[in-house]
């Protein structure tokens, strides 16, 4: 049984290792500025029925949208990644943003049909109790089981977590708009050396997962667009988003701090290897760890 004195030290240590490399006041913080300027926005609801490549365009027959037009089939204008992972016959839901010249986007798009959002939403409900019974004693030590989950992937599918069943995983939370190097982007990069350099040390059964601190914003598109810049390899690396009281959950009982303070997210980086039984096999905090000490824990 750990101690609440355990508990808070760890805490403590995470603030000040968030401190250290100014992740909060009074050293500059990273700095996301979530606040866009002002336009209008309405809630969208629909089914792709056409891909139009070459222009960017989704045509989506769409519901009503409340406070501004019936139902009816539009084009709308979408980013390159949300274009890649549009299928016809998808259903959706997304931000319509109107634009003075009579054109028409849609941003933050996410799968909408029935079997994947009841998924995704009975896993929820199921994590967010296993966090209340857990109470203070949410967090996971070393040793214990990660909780279960259901979220979507950067290609906009599924994914729980008995798919990893077997598996060793390497895990952390990061979010795309994270503008510190030494946090997020280098969390990242040394998760792709961790990847590369474990093929080549014959280490077959891994698994990597980077959960997003920012779901309102790190929909499955804005999570592949990430990847694809970057030149990652998704074969075994899944890029994780969902529900916003999943991810709070998921925090809790890993141990991550993560806090918006007006438009500035304030976190702590935690990296974890999850062995094949799904017990925590060893867990590093801040992002000065080496990928071959993960390796070598993997090959034990």
């Amino acid at each position: 049984m750990k101690s609440n004195a355990c508990r808070g030290a760890f805490v403590a240590g995470a603030l000040l290792a968030c401190l250290a490399v100014g992740c909060s006041k009074p050293a500059t913080p990273p700095a996301v500025n979530a606040a866009r300027p002002a336009e209008e926005r309405y809630a969208l609801t629909g089914e792709i029925l056409r891909i139009d490549a070459e222009r960017k365009v989704l045509v989506v027959r769409h519901d009503e949208i409340k406070g501004y037009m019936p139902a009816m089939t539009m084009e709308f204008i979408v980013s390159a990644a949300d274009l890649a992972l549009a299928k016809p016959g998808r259903q959706i839901r997304a931000e319509m943003v109107p634009s003075k010249t009579g054109d028409f986007r849609l941003e933050k798009i996410w799968p909408d049909d029935k079997v994947s959002a009841d998924t995704v939403t009975a896993a929820a409900r199921q994590l967010r109790e296993d966090t209340h019974n857990r109470g203070k004693s949410a967090y996971r030590e070393v040793g214990e089981k990660v909780p279960s989950f259901a979220l979507y992937d950067q290609n906009g599918g599924v994914v729980q977590s008995d798919r990893f069943a077997g598996k060793q995983i390497m895990l952390n939370f990061i979010f795309t708009r994270c503008p510190v190097a030494t946090m997020c982007p280098a969390a990242t990069a040394k998760m792709v050396q961790t990847q590369k350099r474990a093929r080549e040390a014959g280490v077959k059964n891994l698994e990597l997962i980077s959960i997003t601190l920012d779901p309102a914003y790190d929909t499955p598109g804005v999570l592949k667009e990430y990847a694809e810049v970057r030149g990652i390899d998704t074969s075994n690396f899944s890029f994780l988003t969902g529900p916003e009281s999943a991810i709070k959950d998921l925090l809790a009982q890993f141990g991550v701090i993560a806090e918006f303070k007006g438009d500035i997210l304030q976190h702590t980086l935690t990296t974890l290897l999850i062995d094949e039984k799904g017990a925590i096999k060893h867990r590093t905090d801040g992002s000065a760890w080496e990928p071959q000490d993960f390796i070598a824990r993997m090959k034990k």
